[in-house]
């Protein structure tokens, strides 16, 4: 149980204490009510003892009484009302509220630290987080702050208020005061009128009411006197009267009133009384004269009872007609649907309001504390010469009736009784008498004279004794099957058990027990019942038998019987609350049950009509249950914890617990939570009804997941219109991919370097249209003035019913700044200044569905440069009439047709926007500590106005073959104010498009100009120029490839650079198929600038992505090999044999009926084609599906220029496709310069190995270069395509680079494949790497070797036997250095393999030669043979040795093992 102020031995001899009645006289009444008080109320605060007093007990020991109490009560001839105890009770029970500030009590048991402190309907409930502020042991200190003193008041006045019964004498009055005053003209007549009233009110039959302890009740006479007033000699001679008359132990003279009302007020007299008369003036109210009882003595200064702790009860206000609880709701169900407003308490001005009116009137005014000593000198002289001598006198006589009736049998004494009337008279008989309470005993029955002086014993405190005397009664009374009087005997006997000092016996419970089950099974006395519930709870909670006390309390809430006229709801709530400070009070405590006992509670103070405790409860079982999981339980809590707060108008505390019902994720059904729903809006209203112009608060529903709010910055693009296809920019219908981010950002990179002169600018930031979590949040983002920031907030509805949002809009705070100008304005907030400053767009509707995530997306328009920060989101929240059945509705039709019905309750609140950055892990400090870098999405910059591009695509394809030529056109579109500049166009493949080159003579005119519409200039050609070259030439500058490292970065060709407001302008833009098939991806970023420079924002982006699907065309391979000629018909060295392998891999799925190869084109800064060798006299070269064709082309060297190309064009057809114009050219060297930007990179990575060796590597490189060729083959080609039965030429071409000699070459990049699983080997490389040395193959192209002779020699051997025959050997140095030669003419191998081959010739004259060849020579050497009879000769013999001339090392080239050199010699 709760801690309570007093002990349990203090406790149960205050709850029984001896009454003595008051009868005063009408002067008496009035002295005392110059006080303001009555007789009873002036002497309340002195009746308790302050010193021991002494009697003897029968058996003549001394027996010692402490701290002894008596009760003096005005005479009422009424036993209380039902109605009046009802209202008593609850208006106890209401007062007494938890008071604020008081040190707050916290138990801890187990992981709970539980508040049941005076605080705890402020610090328990589950918004408030501070509630473990203070902490304090209970078992700390020795007086204790009562922490339930609600219960305390309860049963103090429960047992004070109980009506006086037959069976037991512990409310009935041992003595009578006589009062009178001593200004009255006959005192000591008036004196015998109240005692012959006294009389007739305690034996005749008309009053049954009130009890008397025995016939001859002690009367003490006391004269009243007022000392300011009346004349002390005579107040004297009267009270010397008294004492003959009544004697001096009898009577006594009260003088009071010493102090004159008018004295200074400076005087300052404690006043005693009013922590007496605040609990009871909850009686003195005037509103009840109208009751039909009579009382004795004065009508105003009346009352039922006059405890000095006890509450008084007025006889006026007992009316019969009381019969509806003055605090009972018009519904009493708590458990109805909306709160309407009508279910609030009004009760009746009881407790505050006449604490307000009494307190206007200081009690005990005209009294001193010399006034004071002398009422309670009274009160000791009245208790130890009247009151203690009179009891003990009683003890005594009754004892020697006991006495007497011990020399009996108890047969006999039974049977006298039973046959002679001295005993009890029985209504029923003895078998009805098991089971009722219906046997009564007469007066005089020795039972009752038994139970009598076990009474008196137990008032004054002789436990012992009056243990004994109701244990003896117990026995007669269950003998006689007395079921009431032996309840009323055991339970007694069961606390006179429990008092006895020094405990010589232990506490009986199963008395308790039994005394209970037999009040409440057998009696039906609910009332007699709850006091042994209260006595015997009490003693088991100070045995620490918490468990035992728990279970008695409860066993009483289980009882639904009407008790007294009311039902059970109080007492069962105060029972139960009880209940639950035993289990949390227990050794190892139950918090569980104590919050479950708690919830029990709560709703029994709800049905009670005690909304303030109700809610206390609530609140404290909260602690256990929040945050366990337990969502329903947390639910109910909350729920109720809401209602019970809005009906106390405590508003803030309802939304709050309201809120929490809706925030946590419910395990509600829709009904349910469409009901919680509709009760916060309906409290959220009254909330904000209060305060109108206050701040708009927060809204719980819908959820926001502020993480994942979006900002788009811009319009959105146009949609296509018919062939034009505008420009895929970004838009908030795009998922964020991190990887193609860093590709527009790398390009954007590229862009801005080539802008500013190959350095980006420091300040140089990310253009960023869309910004997520993902994104780089960490700078402001840049707006443009007149353009929208659109901002996607994602709402989340948790419930299972649809929630209606209505005129959603952003909240935001804007600062105006004019960036060209240092200075600062106000601060305009929330949208001040209206659509003046920003412009906002408001949704007037937006429907969400059960358990949906729904974007909205909310625009500003911003209208002034400056700072702008968006706050969160403002809104109407409400809900639609038969929410659950619209689960399954479109929401987009809805919001169109407006059709969607709001039940009429809607609120407005906002919820903010609070974005946390991402978590810093840079540097040591962020690592060991949880540090958030900012997230600056939602503070926008907004800059000056700025130029915007619009970019549309005219006829652009979805599908090419591969290497197809296609012309499309493209518009570009200045939608702003302002003109751009600088317009750029960067992509990572070049090599898919162009615009065509820088001249307009090189640029081709419109398709419809030429044969059969070709994207190519063409020019007819006449029949002689078939299969010769035709050369032009141009330079890569011509064509935009010319930019350095940045061949992606590609100039738009506007007209004096400059695009004007308003102005579109449109050019051709030529796309070349990718060479490999599948879907590609293709990303154009458009760079422009402004006219004006701008401090914040220096150019804008626009972004395209080009989807492109390709399909198979032409495979074509071409290789190079060296001529056998070694001269020209210019007489040249250094000609060349091209193949070009081209084969159709097209399938016939894509309708292309067949390839014509119309043109083979060569490109190069060093050699060119010269002519086609070709066997076939066809025109044309065409291949269907699968079809391969090989073609031969004699190439030869041309002028070398650093900077200008020759192409050489060899025509198959009667078109000549100029392939130094635009688009060939420039697919050409686009293509070029991809390939060169994949050598950089590959040889960036030898680098560093190059460097260690590079005297050897020179002379290495020289000879690799005698290998190498640059050399570009472009093949032109026409596709013929049969679509929608129409037939449609396609045109493309397909380029080979040639590098190496005999090395052959692809259109397309090779797919290397995947190598075959193998062990890992582990290798440790060496430190100095092996010098590279030249390949065989390398080596044989240093130096050109070629023998010229005669096929056959005739030679008559008959007339001359040797045969000399002149043979010239060629050398041609092929590399740029001079060379050193040796010829070795001397036969290597003497195998008689080599003998059959070379015969028995020899060669002549010198047999070795040493030459110096310069660069590019040809040296022509005359040899002589000698055969010696006919036959086939191999003259390919002799070994050339070469080495550089400025080199030691010899390289031995291979060359006469590449092919024999045959001659026949014939005899004539």
């Amino acid at each position: 149980m709760a801690q309570c102020v007093q002990s349990v031995q203090e406790f149960l001899q205050d709850a029984f204490v001896p009454l003595v009645a008051a009868l005063c006289s009408d002067e008496a009444e009035r002295l005392t009510r110059r006080n303001g008080l009555s007789f009873a109320e002036l002497v309340k605060p002195f009746c308790r003892l302050t010193s021991e007093v002494h009697m003897r007990d029968p058996n003549n020991q001394l027996h010692v009484i402490k701290n002894l109490k008596i009760a003096i009560n005005n005479i009422i001839t009424h036993p209380p009302q039902p109605g009046a105890i009802r209202k008593l009770l609850n208006d106890v029970v209401s007062v007494s509220q938890p008071a604020e500030g008081l040190v707050a009590n916290v138990i801890t048991a187990g992981d709970y630290d539980l508040n049941i402190s005076d605080r705890s309907v402020k610090a328990n409930v589950p918004w408030y987080s501070n509630w473990k502020e203070t902490l304090m042991e209970l078992n700390a200190s020795t007086f204790y702050t009562a922490t339930t003193p609600w219960f305390e008041s309860y049963r103090e006045s429960f047992l004070q208020s109980m009506p006086a019964s037959d069976h037991e004498f512990l409310n009935h009055y041992v003595a009578c005061m006589l009062v009178v005053s001593s200004s009255e003209p006959e005192p000591v007549e008036q004196f015998l009128k109240l005692s012959q009233e006294q009389h007739r009110i305690q034996h005749s039959s008309d009053y049954l009411y009130p009890k008397w302890f025995i016939p001859n009740t002690l009367k003490y006479y006391v004269l009243l006197h007022d000392v300011s007033a009346g004349e002390e000699q005579r107040a004297d001679s009267i009270y010397e009267e008294m004492k003959q008359r009544y004697g001096t132990q009898g009577c006594y003279l009260l003088k009071i009133n010493s102090r004159v009302s008018n004295r200074g007020v400076d005087e300052q007299i404690p006043d005693p009384w009013s922590q007496y008369l605040q609990k009871n003036s909850i009686q003195n109210q005037e509103s009840y004269e109208d009751g039909p009882y009579t009382v004795i003595s004065n009508k105003s200064a009346d009352h039922l009872i006059s405890d000095g702790l006890d509450i008084d009860i007025r006889v006026d206000g007992l009316s019969n007609n009381f019969k509806a609880h003055p605090l009972q709701l018009d519904h009493p169900s708590d458990t109805s649907g909306t709160l309407d407003g009508t279910d609030f308490i009004k009760t009746t001005p009881s407790l505050h309001e006449s604490k307000k009116s009494s307190s206007g009137t200081p009690h005990g005014a005209c009294l001193t504390l010399t006034d004071h000593d002398r009422i309670r000198q009274f009160i000791q002289e009245f208790t130890f010469r009247g009151l203690l001598p009179h009891i003990e006198k009683t003890i005594r006589q009754l004892n020697d009736q006991l006495i007497s009736r011990k020399g009996l049998s108890r047969s006999l004494f039974s049977a006298t009784k039973k046959w002679f009337g001295g005993g009890k008279v029985p209504e029923k008989s003895i078998n009805e008498l098991k089971n009722t309470s219906g046997l009564l005993y007469p007066p005089e029955a020795p039972e009752l004279q038994i139970r009598k002086m076990a009474d008196l014993c137990f008032l004054v405190q002789h436990y012992e004794l009056a243990y004994s005397c109701y244990h003896t009664a117990k026995k007669d009374f269950l003998n006689d099957q007395a079921m009431l009087y032996a309840a009323g005997a055991l339970e007694m006997a069961a606390v006179s058990a429990f008092l006895q000092p020094g405990a010589p016996r232990p506490y009986p419970a199963h008395y308790m027990d039994t005394a209970i089950q037999t009040y409440r099974d057998i009696c039906k006395n609910m009332v007699l019942a709850e006091r042994c519930v209260l006595l015997s709870a009490e003693i088991l909670k100070s045995q620490s038998k918490y468990s035992e006390a728990a279970a008695l309390l409860i066993r009483l809430t289980s009882e639904q019987n009407i008790w007294m006229g009311m039902d059970s709801d109080l007492r069962s709530a105060l029972l139960l609350e009880q209940a639950a400070h035993c289990f949390i009070n227990m050794k190892s405590p139950m918090v569980r049950k104590f919050a479950f006992h708690m919830i029990l509670a709560g709703h029994r103070f709800s049905k009670a009509g005690q909304k303030k405790h109700a809610l206390r409860c609530y609140c404290q079982a909260m602690q256990v249950y929040k945050g366990k999981g337990w969502s329903l339980a947390e639910d109910h809590i909350n729920f109720t914890i809401g209602r019970q707060s809005f009906t106390l108008r405590q508003l803030d505390n309802a939304v709050s617990a309201f809120r929490h019902i809706l925030i946590n994720d419910s395990k509600q059904p829709a009904a349910q939570q469409g009901a919680f729903l509709r009760e916060y809006l309906y409290v959220y209203k009254n909330v904000t009804q209060l305060s109108p112009d206050g701040p708009l608060p927060q809204l719980p529903l819908p959820y926001i997941n502020s993480s994942a709010t979006r900002v788009f910055f811009g319009h959105n693009r146009r949609p296509a219109e018919g062939e034009k296809q505008a420009a895929t920019h970004i838009s908030l219908d795009q998922e964020y991919d991190s990887e193609s981010s860093q590709q527009w950002k790398e390009l954007e990179e590229q862009v801005v370097a080539v802008a500013n002169k190959g350095i980006i600018p420091s300040n140089f930031q990310p253009t960023q249209y869309c910004l997520n979590s993902y994104s780089d949040n960490s700078r402001f983002p840049l707006a443009v003035v007149e353009e929208p920031i659109t901002v996607e907030v994602a709402f989340r509805n948790p419930l299972k019913v649809p929630l209606l949002l209505t005129d959603v809009s952003l909240l935001w705070k804007f600062q105006p700044k004019d960036f060209n100008v240092k200075h600062n304005e106000e601060t305009k907030e929330l949208g001040v200044c209206g659509n003046d400053v920003i412009g906002a767009e408001v949704i007037a509707e937006f429907l969400i569905n059960s358990e949906e995530t729904k974007m909205a997306r909310l625009k500003l328009f911003p209208h002034q440069t400056g700072e702008l920060h968006i706050l969160g989101v403002v809104y109407n929240l409400g809900t639609i009439q038969g929410s659950t059945a619209l689960d399954g509705l479109d929401p987009s039709t809805g919001m169109q047709t407006g059709k969607l019905v709001s039940n009429g309750l809607s609120v407005r609140g906002r919820q903010d926007l609070e974005i946390q950055g991402p978590r810093l892990n840079n540097t040591k400090e962020e690592k060991t500590s949880i540090k958030y870098g900012p997230d600056r999405r939602l503070d926008p910059i907004i800059t000056e106005e700025m130029p915007l591009l619009e970019v549309f695509f005219i006829n652009f394809p979805t599908g090419l073959l591969c290497g197809e030529i296609r012309k499309a056109y493209v518009e570009f579109v200045n939608v702003s104010k302002c003109p751009l500049t600088a317009l750029k166009v960067v992509s990572k493949h070049p090599e898919f498009f162009t615009f065509g080159g820088n001249t307009a003579v090189l640029t081709p005119l419109s398709p419809s100009a030429s044969e059969n519409c070709s994207a190519y200039k063409t020019v007819v050609t006449d029949s002689t120029s078939l299969r010769t070259a035709l050369l032009s030439s141009a330079s890569s500058g011509d064509f935009g490839a010319g930019m350095g490292s940045q061949p992606e970065v590609i100039h738009v060709p506007l007209l004096d650079s400059v695009l004007l407001p308003g102005a579109s302008v449109q050019l051709p833009m030529w796309l070349h198929g990718p060479d490999e098939e599948g879907v590609h991806e293709i990303n154009f970023l458009f760079y422009y600038e402004s006219i004006r420079k701008h401090s914040k924002m220096c150019h804008r982006v626009l972004r395209h992505t080009a989807v492109i699907c390709t399909s198979r065309s032409l495979n074509v391979r071409a290789t190079v090999s060296r001529s056998n000629a070694l001269e020209d018909e210019e007489g040249r060295g250094d000609n060349m044999l091209v193949f070009v392998d081209v084969e159709n891999i097209n399938t016939s799925e894509t309708g292309v009926k067949e390839f014509h190869v119309v043109q083979v084109s060569s490109n190069s800064k060093h050699w060119k084609l010269q002519k086609s060798v070709k066997v076939s006299e066809d025109k044309d070269t065409k291949l269907a599906s699968r079809e391969r064709a090989k073609l031969c082309f004699k190439a030869v060297r041309c002028k070398s220029s650093d900077e200008t190309y020759t192409f050489a064009d060899i025509v198959f057809g009667n078109e000549q496709i100029i392939s130094s114009a635009s688009p060939c050219a420039d697919f050409f060297f686009r293509s070029l310069s991809s390939q060169l930007k994949r050598a950089r990179v590959q040889s960036s990575t030898l680098v560093s190995q190059a460097a260690a060796k590079q005297s050897f590597d020179e002379a290495v490189r020289l000879i690799q270069k005698c290998s190498e060729v640059d050399l570009n083959i472009v093949v032109l080609w026409k596709a013929y395509v049969v679509e929608d039965s129409k037939q449609l030429i396609l045109e493309g071409q397909h380029h080979v680079a040639l590098h190496t000699v005999g090395k052959e070459a692809f259109s397309f990049p090779r797919k290397l494949e995947q190598p075959e699983m193998v062990l890992l080997k582990f290798f440790r490389p060496e430190n100095t790497p092996a010098a590279t040395r030249p390949t065989p193959e390398q080596l044989s192209n240093l130096i050109k070797t070629s023998l010229r002779y005669p096929e056959s020699f005739n030679h008559s051997f008959n007339q001359k036997s040797l045969c000399l025959v002149p043979v010239t050997l060629l050398l041609s140095n092929c590399s740029q250095a001079d060379v050193d030669v040796i010829i070795d003419l001397r036969h290597k191998t003497t195998s008689p393999e080599a003998l059959e081959v070379h015969g028995s010739f020899t060669w002549l004259g010198q047999t070795q030669y040493k030459l110096q060849l310069k660069s590019q020579e040809v040296y022509s050497l005359q040899l002589k043979a000698c055969f010696v009879h006919t036959g086939v000769y191999n003259l390919g013999t002799p070994r050339v040795f070469a080495k550089l001339a400025d080199q030691v090392t010899l390289f031995e080239t291979s060359q006469q093992n590449s092919m024999p050199a045959l001659i026949i010699i014939n005899n004539i």
